[in-house]
């Protein structure tokens, strides 16, 4: 373990009294592996390395993984059109939309959940019983019917439609669940103790998500999310899990070297140092990769987790508050890349 980095790690949290996992790899070595709060407040059940966390979005880089290993076994195509793929009636959908404007964010669909009208993703939950939303099907009421936002292909914009409409694609072609094929095909093979699970049907090991209430009270998130998370996010995983993610991706084992690259391949540019690639967003130095990125947010979930290439090295940051992982990932990265 590296003492100026458990110092800088003990600082944040007393500062914002961080709730969650973090684990931080370099190379070979292990620099951090700590936890803090609660898994379950009411019965002070601790977090710990071994506690799964929901990651929200985070999860995106596995849809995009399952879409690349069908498209690398000839199943599918990137080029393949999305009307060919699903038999399902989505009347104002553009039908020159392609698998490849799914992954990047550029299909122009409407999302269900989008950040530019809607605050608050509890919302979504008032006309929409989120008990009810068990399966990716379940999704579909909430956006089929929508108008196109944006011409295809014409800018990016962040979508959690497109990556269910994935999920779905997935199964088409695979003839399995979505969570059953990521489950068999990507966390066995990274030996990762991860799952997709029902908020109402939790195995162990499991941190319920908190959301800060009035008073200085806490609740759990079990009303203000799907019953069961899907392929545009909802994953638990530990945080080593993600370390684990990240080495089995770079050694070629869920995908093949040229594949791989091409996942992480910047395909649309953000900003003058954003890009994303496909389930995963990228921070450029100039013509260079600087880092990779994962984040999530959902109320009582907060994830983010970052990988350089350059040094190997591995940052995961688990919460199960709505807030603290960035505060605590910022402040790691400056420690250790200043």
């Amino acid at each position: 373990m590296n003492s100026n980095l458990t110092k800088k790690i003990l600082a944040i949290h007393n500062t914002n009294r961080f709730s969650g996992s973090i684990y931080v790899q370099q190379g070979k070595e292990v620099l951090a592996n700590v936890s803090y709060g609660f898994a379950n407040r009411s019965e002070q059940i601790k977090n710990q390395s071994d506690t799964r966390y929901s990651i929200a979005s985070g999860s995106k880089i596995f849809t995009a993984i399952a879409i690349c290993q069908l498209v690398q076994a000839g199943k599918l195509s990137f080029r393949s059109l999305i009307k060919d793929c699903l038999d399902i009636r989505m009347p104002h959908f553009d039908p020159t939309i392609t698998v490849h404007h799914l992954l990047t964010h550029t299909s122009g669909l409407s999302d269900y959940f989008d950040e530019e009208i809607m605050e608050d993703y509890e919302e979504l939950w008032i006309e929409n019983p989120m008990y009810k939303i068990r399966e990716l099907e379940d999704f579909l009421p909430l956006f089929k019917e929508k108008p196109m936002k944006h011409p295809v292909g014409s800018k990016f914009h962040y979508n959690n439609a497109g990556y269910v409409l994935l999920g779905l694609i997935i199964e088409q072609v695979s003839k399995q669940t979505f969570s059953n094929y990521v489950e068999n095909h990507i966390f066995k093979k990274a030996s990762m103790n991860a799952g997709y699970f029902e908020m109402d049907l939790l195995p162990g090991r499991i941190a319920l998500g908190y959301i800060e209430d009035l008073n200085n009270t806490w609740k759990t998130n079990i009303y203000s999310l799907p019953a069961k998370g899907g392929s545009d996010g909802g994953a638990y995983v530990t945080a080593k899990d993600m370390v684990q993610l990240w080495e089995s991706l770079t050694r070629y084992e869920l995908l093949n070297e040229e594949m791989t690259k091409y996942l992480l391949t910047p395909q649309v540019q953000i900003d003058d140092t954003t890009c994303y690639g496909y389930g995963v967003w990228i921070k450029m130095d100039k013509e260079k990769v600087l880092k990779y990125i994962l984040m999530g947010y959902d109320p009582g979930v907060n994830f983010r987790s970052v990988f350089y290439p350059n040094n190997d090295l591995r940052i995961v940051v688990c919460s199960n508050k709505s807030e603290g992982a960035f505060d605590m990932i910022s402040g790691i990265e400056n420690e250790l890349t200043k």
